[in-house]
């Protein structure tokens, strides 16, 4: 059955912010006369930016984290952002699949302003019927499955006809936590599998019901 809406991750699924986000960690870091406790990698990305600043950091003071976050958002907000890259594909998918009169929803732990900025950049903001990121709730939602429940409350999307594309772990727990059907983006950090997707037209061709 075709779907009547898809939520989609947005790092490592739809773009690949990877150069731009290290780039930012790395000033961060420097302005506070920091060295990274572990490698900067395309790993650390995904979680909750606060959670990130702390394994960086190897340090959970509140202090540290806020100050390293501050010098991160300057320097992504500011203008890092725009280096972000977009997978093969998937501007076309998208455009294809709001042709199709599917509603389509960014679902993501990446902060709601860089968020806004990059699909702006892009020109993908058109596309979207909802922008969702953990701190654009209030209270700010405690993860992606929490985030996942409230987007399909508030745009009365029914579970058994949305999808979810995402590339980690907890997008899939946060799709299956809320009876979606979950696709996995391996053309991004994806992992393999039965609902692995080998590149982004195949979700379009599914969609269509081919």
């Amino acid at each position: 059955m075709s779907p009547q809406a898809i939520l989609f991750d947005f790092d490592g699924t739809l773009i690949d912010s990877a150069r731009s986000i290290l780039s930012g960690f790395e000033l961060a870091l420097a302005r506070e006369g920091l060295r990274p406790a572990v490698p900067l990698a395309p790993s650390l990305i995904g979680p909750p930016l606060p959670k990130t600043l702390a394994t960086l950091a190897g340090t959970e003071d509140p202090t540290v984290i806020a100050k390293l976050a501050a010098a991160y958002r300057e320097a992504y907000d500011g203008g890092g952002y725009r280096e972000t890259e977009v997978y093969p594909g998937v501007t076309s998918m998208l455009e294809a699949l709001a042709e199709e009169q599917i509603s389509l929803h960014i679902v993501t732990n990446k902060r709601i302003a860089p968020t806004r900025l990059i699909l702006d950049h892009l020109g993908w903001t058109r596309w979207f019927t909802g922008i969702y990121a953990l701190d654009a709730l209030e209270p700010a939602a405690a993860h992606k499955t929490a985030l996942v429940r409230e987007v399909l409350q508030r745009e009365s999307l029914i579970a058994t006809r949305t999808w979810m594309v995402g590339d980690s772990a907890e997008d899939r727990r946060a799709a299956e936590g809320n009876g979606l059907r979950f696709f996995s983006a391996t053309w991004g950090y994806g992992a393999a599998g039965p609902d692995g997707l080998r590149a982004p037209d195949e979700l379009l061709q599914l969609a269509r019901g081919a």
